[in-house]
């Protein structure tokens, strides 16, 4: 009996040193696998069990599959109020991972840096807070399976790409369809970051490197901050990555058959994760290690490279802090906001890439010529980078927005957003700038739960408009400025008209009955000689609408009181 207690003893002292070793599946299985999403909170919730000094875990909003989003808060100074640690002059990092649970290297690889730094291994610098999203695709990661991702070179088995609602979140971040992604906008505010790493992993060309970047496109993010990250922060990433061992290169984001010929610069609009941080002034940032390297491989890039991000941002700290609050300043009396971008095609960089010699060969399936790399023949040798874009479409900022309250849709958002906004306390009569939406053209198929609107054009005109008490007045001297123009002016590539948060007012509601309305506009016309000479003049020019009964009557229908004034006309209005 006094043996066995011995042994029992013995296997709970191994089993409780185990435990707080805090060996992940990852390094459990030599590299094989990834934890699953159960693992990840568990291990989580022990760690910061063991070590509350440092790390806290908290839950913000809810996801599609049913479960909370985590946040896990790795503060050196056991601060974990964001409010306080800007006050302290803390520089924040926020690092996403899962938001595709089938490129899972940024969960495995920030479980062990979290588990580094609390255990002594790594230091954080007492000025970085790290807030990681431990999976941010909750139900892509609950589906589970060993087929996904068929290229990909480990782990064994991971999540899907699609969410509980089966969509790409990476979508996601303005038009909101998940309850994560406004989840993640409650983050996002809750911790103002300096820094967002949303870590990813490619597809596409088969080349050397292990590990790629996408940092947000600095001409779209702008002034001092473009500056900064085009001359500073990326040079410094590459530079700390090159003494770590790896030879970092911009996303291959290439145009033909293969990136020997080069590629232009990927330009992250506000859907995506890092295109919406720019929005707010954060710089923002996707690691993109490679499919075809081995998943070990991948995961110690991923590693190093939020070591990188470590060091960088605490070593230039005052200044990230500095055009931080430089940029948020200006935003607010800025007067004129460019809404697209558009590369240069005759002004590029020279990058050095490591890649593999291309051919084609006859294919096994089909007979036909195929592509394939041969890693037997590895070159280097420079590229173009295409990485010089200029800004379009420029739009006057108002004074400021007012939103009738029938819109709460789009109210949510702002909201979600933080955005400052009022209530109209009484019925109020504004004179405002009026949008009629003149011309767009729409996806034919769906695009994430959408038929997407581009191309969109608008007609302008002042009016004095009747608002209710409780319509929403949004002033125009906020922090949020960017933001606001680029959702709510609708010719913006993320407009929420673009993503169809306004297509009531496309279907007309109203109409007549020409036999009855026949002698209307006949009499309308005696009193309205102005209006008989423009429909005399567009006849004269149109020889269609001439030979078309329907066509005049639609005419004085349009140009007539009788016509529903909603119709095409944007709900949004300008206070100049």
């Amino acid at each position: 009996m006094r043996k066995l207690c011995t042994i029992i003893a013995l296997v709970l002292v191994w089993a409780s040193s185990s435990a707080q070793n805090f060996m992940t599946r990852y390094e459990k299985t030599a590299g094989r696998e990834t934890a699953t999403y159960p693992e990840v909170i568990q291990y989580y919730q022990q760690l910061a069990a063991r070590y509350p000094q440092l790390l806290k875990m908290i839950t913000v909003g809810a996801t599609d599959a049913g479960f909370p989003l985590h946040l896990v808060i790795c503060s050196p100074t056991k601060d974990f109020d964001f409010s306080s640690l800007h006050r302290k002059n803390k520089r924040i990092l926020l690092i996403n991972n899962g938001i595709h649970p089938g490129e899972p290297d940024g969960i495995d690889a920030s479980m062990m840096l979290l588990r580094d730094i609390a255990q002594g291994k790594t230091k954080l610098p007492d000025n970085i807070v790290l807030a990681v999203i431990p999976v941010y695709n909750i139900g892509g990661a609950l589906n589970r399976s060993p087929y996904y991702r068929v290229d990909q070179d480990g782990p064994d088995a991971f999540g899907s790409r699609g969410n509980g609602q089966n969509l790409d979140l990476n979508r996601d971040f303005i038009k909101t369809d998940s309850k994560n992604a406004r989840a993640f906008q409650e983050i996002y505010h809750l911790t103002d970051p300096d820094v967002f790493i949303d870590n990813h992993v490619s597809n596409g060309a088969d080349y050397q490197h292990i590990i790629t970047l996408l940092s947000t496109q600095y001409n779209k993010l702008g002034g001092p901050m473009g500056e900064f990250m085009h001359n500073t922060f990326e040079p410094g990433l590459y530079r700390l990555m090159k003494a770590k061992g790896y030879d970092l290169v911009p996303y291959v984001n290439h145009f033909d058959e293969t990136p020997d010929s080069g590629w232009v610069e990927f330009s992250d609009l506000p859907r995506y994760s890092s295109g919406y941080t720019t929005l707010f002034h954060t710089f923002g940032f996707v690691p993109e290690t490679h499919m075809l390297k081995p998943y070990p491989q991948r995961v110690k890039a991923t590693y190093a490279l939020m070591e990188a991000f470590i060091q960088f941002t605490s070593e230039h700290s005052a200044t990230i802090k500095q055009l931080r609050d430089q940029t948020k300043q200006s935003v607010i009396t800025q007067k004129s906001f460019p809404l697209a971008w558009k590369f240069d095609m005759n002004k590029y960089s020279l990058i050095t890439f490591k890649g593999f010699a291309s051919g084609h060969k006859p294919s096994a399936i089909s007979g036909l010529p195929r592509l394939y790399y041969d890693r037997s023949r590895p070159y280097e040798k420079k590229v173009k980078f295409y990485n010089y874009a200029n800004a379009e479409n420029y739009v006057d900022k108002p004074q400021a927005y007012i939103i009738p309250q029938g819109w709460w849709a789009v109210i949510d958002q702002l909201k979600n957003n933080r955005v400052q906004l009022k209530r109209l306390p009484k019925d109020t009569t504004i004179y405002a700038e009026v949008y009629h939406i003149g011309d767009f053209k729409t996806y034919p198929r769906p695009y994430e739960k959408h038929y997407l609107h581009t191309d969109i054009k608008v007609n302008s005109s002042k009016d004095s408009i009747r608002f209710r008490a409780g319509d929403y007045y949004i002033p125009m001297n906020q922090t949020a400025n960017r933001f606001l123009m680029e959702t709510l002016e609708p010719t913006g590539g993320d407009s929420f008209f673009a993503w169809n948060f306004f297509d009531a007012i496309l279907g007309q509601k109203e109409g007549y009955s020409p036999y009855v309305f026949e002698d209307t506009a006949a009499e309308y016309l005696k009193s309205h000689p102005e209006l008989k000479t423009l429909l005399d003049k567009k006849k004269a020019t149109d020889t269609a609408f001439a030979n078309s009964a329907n066509a005049q009557l639609n005419f004085i229908y349009k140009n007539s009181p009788y016509a529903e004034p909603e119709y095409l006309r944007y709900p949004v209005y300008r206070v100049l």
